[in-house]
This record gives C-alpha cells, sequence and structure tokens, in this order.
C-alpha cells in the first residue's frame, strides 16, 4: 500500500529489505529442499548473526509520543524565552532548516534516530515563534488549534481502527493525487507571492478559507494511508529502529495539520 506521505511509503520497501536480515541463517550443511536449521554456533562456527527485534505499534506510539513531548517542551520555550523581535527570524530559519532535517530524513536508507530528535527540536521553534505571533493577533487561537488539530488526528485513528475507512488501492491513488495537487498549488502561490502577486489563496478572503478547509481534509484523510502503511510495517517485521522513522512520519502529518487548522481559525477571526 502505498501513501502519501513520503517518509512512511518506505516503511514497505525497507521491510521486504530488512526483514531477515539479523533472524536465523540456514545452517553451512543445509541442502536444498530440505527444512533451514537455526544457524550453529560454538567451536569451529563463527558467531550467530544478531536477532533483529521488529517493530511493534506500541514503539512507534511510543516514539510519536516522545517526539511530540519533545517539539511542545521546545516550543513552550521558545514561547516563553525568545524576545519579539526574533521571532520573524526564528520563524524562518525554523522553518528552512526543518525542511531540510525532513528532506534528509525522508530520503536516507537508514532510520535515524538523532536526526528525527533534532528534527522535532527544531520545529518546536519554529513552531514556538509561529503559535506566539498567532496567539499575539488572536488570543486563545493556539489552544484552539492544538485542540482541533489532536481531536481530527484521534478521530481519523478511530474511524480507520473500525474500518469506517479502508485504504483501499483506489483511496490511495486519490490522496496521492489530491496531495501532489496541493502542494504544487501551494508551491506556485509561494513564488507568485515573492513577485508581489496576490492568488487569494491565503489572505483571508473565502477563497482562502475553502482552500484551508480542503487542506484540513485532506491532511486529515492521509493519516489512514500512514496508519494503513504503519500496520503493514508491523505486519511484516519492520526492524524495530524504523518505528522512529513511522513516529516522523505521524508528527510531520500533525505539523501540517495543524499549521492549517491555525490558519483557518485567524481567518475566522479576522484579517490576516
Amino acid at each position: 500500500m502505498k501513501t502519501s506521505n513520503p517518509v512512511l511509503s518506505r516503511l514497505g520497501q525497507a521491510a521486504g529489505r530488512e526483514r531477515a536480515a539479523g533472524y536465523a541463517q540456514p545452517g553451512p550443511y543445509a541442502q536444498p529442499g530440505y527444512p533451514q536449521q537455526p544457524y550453529p554456533t560454538g567451536y569451529g562456527y563463527p558467531a550467530a548473526p544478531p536477532t533483529v527485534t521488529p517493530m511493534t505499534l506500541d514503539d512507534v506510539v511510543v516514539k510519536t509520543v516522545t517526539l511530540l513531548g519533545i517539539l511542545g517542551v521546545v516550543a513552550a520555550a521558545t514561547w516563553a524565552v525568545l524576545p519579539d523581535e526574533l521571532l520573524g527570524l526564528a520563524w524562518i530559519g525554523g522553518a528552512v532548516v526543518g525542511l531540510v532535517l525532513g528532506l534528509i530524513i525522508s530520503f536516507s536508507r537508514m532510520a535515524n534516530p538523532a536526526l528525527v530528535i533534532a528534527y522535532s527540536v527544531v520545529e518546536g521553534v519554529f513552531l514556538g515563534a509561529v503559535s506566539k505571533t498567532f496567539n499575539t493577533l488572536y488570543e486563545g487561537i493556539v489552544l484552539q488549534a492544538v485542540v482541533a488539530t489532536f481531536g481530527v488526528f484521534f478521530l481519523m485513528a478511530m474511524l480507520y481502527k473500525s474500518r469506517v475507512i479502508r485504504a483501499t488501492p483506489k483511496f490511495a491513488k486519490i490522496m496521492i493525487a489530491m496531495m501532489g495537487g496541493l502542494f504544487a498549488v501551494m508551491l506556485i502561490n509561494l513564488v507568485l507571492a515573492l513577485f508581489g502577486v496576490n492568488t487569494h489563496l491565503r489572505d483571508g478572503s473565502p477563497l482562502a478559507i475553502g482552500f484551508s478547509l480542503v487542506c484540513i481534509v485532506v491532511a486529515s484523510l492521509s493519516f489512514v494511508l500512514d496508519f494503513a502503511n504503519i500496520e503493514d510495517g508491523v505486519r511484516m517485521g519492520l526492524p524495530q529502529r524504523y518505528s522512529w522513522t513511522a513516529a516522523f512520519g505521524i508528527v510531520v502529518g500533525l505539523i501540517w495539520l495543524y499549521l492549517e487548522v491555525l490558519r483557518l481559525l485567524s481567518y475566522l477571526q479576522g484579517d490576516d
């Protein structure tokens, strides 16, 4: 099953490469057509390869909570300590560094817990600056956005668990197409904005409200594909270290959903 999240889309491929990497290997005298025996050890034999512990759903949950905890603590510290005059620098710097780290993690062939944790720290600085700026303009908006974000996430988790929404191949194709289209539109809008062209997609207009609603719906539904991909990775025996990669993917989705909810709430409360 493919997923709209580029990070989690590699989990199934990784499982195929590494699932049996550290499990018992056939003995040196094994014959074709006969059951394979555990790798022999002791005098005259090399040491057995280390056993690979497969990841579980609990592993992914613990890592996700850990990353969110780090992100939350750093965001709160940024909010409390960073002077207002440095919010813009933290906003831009966090966005750029976070993007770079995110791309490195996404295209890396190996799960790297240190990079994933570093990403949470950087995104904590970014979200702390963004949230403080929005809350200064619209008091109480951050708490509303956090509650709405996690409310949507848990709702999608329940809908997936109860199989109300299924990650069918057709559903996956539609979601991937919508995700690609949205990111293309946002990229074009950003480039045009740099040249002073207002497309009204991010200015609080009715068109902007509609666009944010579409982004929120797509971001919410993308969790269904992420859950399915993680479930497949667990079933196929993906190595435990990839629980960090899976958790990273969920955190990326939550950050996107939070930012879209935050923006929508700002539209509904007044001019951006």
